[in-house]
């Protein structure tokens, strides 16, 4: 072969090498809409359900889950996570006559084990956090209560929740531990409204959970007990048989249990479950 020719072929071979390169960068590129190239690998990582859901929480869970939705929304663009607070006994009653929910979270084990029972709760439901009784009283507790038994005077206007609500259900076991017959002036269908009888002086005392006292920024005191220790509640979450958006009330369960959510839960003073 000539100096020539060969010198042609050399310029073939590194045009069609260019050629080659060119193309093999061209095929891996992502197009600016998602195109050929697909998402970047950023993009993926990022991608999640979306839509919207309804969460029916417990009262005593208004503060952190109304603080964890905001920060979930935030997080994930396209996301609305709507919530329905009260008693969970109230709840249970709202899901198993229709109400449109996805998600539910109880302030107790007893009323998430009645939708299991039937059929309305989609899966095994997870436990997230524990809570235990605290007596709300007026700031600088003017009527020095320091314990249950005090609670028993005459001249103390208690208020608690009704028995079937979890933390009448709570109050009634440690009145077994402690040995008193506690005698209140109204029992309420959820221990938010317990609080707000305390925090606008309708009641002297309350019997809510610690984290309710903590939540109510100084508008009441809370004074501890030792036979709280005997009727610790457990919080179990879960997806609804019923849900609209199953997809996204799995991200959000999975949400209020993750590290993230626990850090929330324990500045409000909820326990680990």
């Amino acid at each position: 072969m000539t100096t020539h020719a060969r010198t042609r072929s050399a310029l073939i071979a590194a045009a069609a090498c260019a050629i080659l390169v060119l193309a093999g960068c061209s095929t891996t590129a992502p197009s600016a809409n998602g195109g050929a190239g697909g998402p970047t690998t950023t993009g993926s990582a990022a991608a999640g359900p979306t839509g919207t859901i309804t969460v029916f929480a417990a009262a005593s869970l208004q503060q952190t889950f109304t603080t964890l939705g905001k920060r979930y929304e935030a997080a994930h663009p396209g996301t609305t996570i709507s919530f329905s607070f009260a008693g969970s006994s109230d709840l249970v009653t709202q899901i198993q006559n229709g109400a449109p929910a996805d998600v539910f979270a109880s302030a107790d084990e007893a009323n998430m084990a009645k939708l299991e029972q039937t059929d309305l709760a989609a899966g095994s439901p997870k436990d997230f956090a524990t809570n235990v009784l605290e007596i709300a009283v007026a700031p600088g507790n003017p009527k020095r209560i320091g314990g249950l038994r005090d609670l028993t005077s005459s001249d103390i206007q208690l208020v608690t929740c009704a028995a079937p609500v979890p933390c009448g259900a709570a109050t009634a076991k440690v009145e077994r531990a402690a040995g008193v017959d506690l005698r209140p002036v109204s029992e309420e269908q959820s221990v938010t409204d317990v609080l707000g009888k305390v925090e606008s002086g309708q009641a002297d005392a309350g019997l809510v959970y610690v984290t309710d006292v903590r939540g109510a920024d100084g508008k009441v005191d809370g004074v501890p007990f030792d036979a709280a220790a005997d009727a610790v509640n457990t919080y179990p979450i879960g997806v609804l048989r019923d849900a609209a958006n199953p997809s996204l009330a799995r991200a959000f369960t999975a949400y209020v249990r993750s590290a993230s959510g626990q850090k929330v839960l324990a500045a409000a003073g909820f326990g680990k479950p």
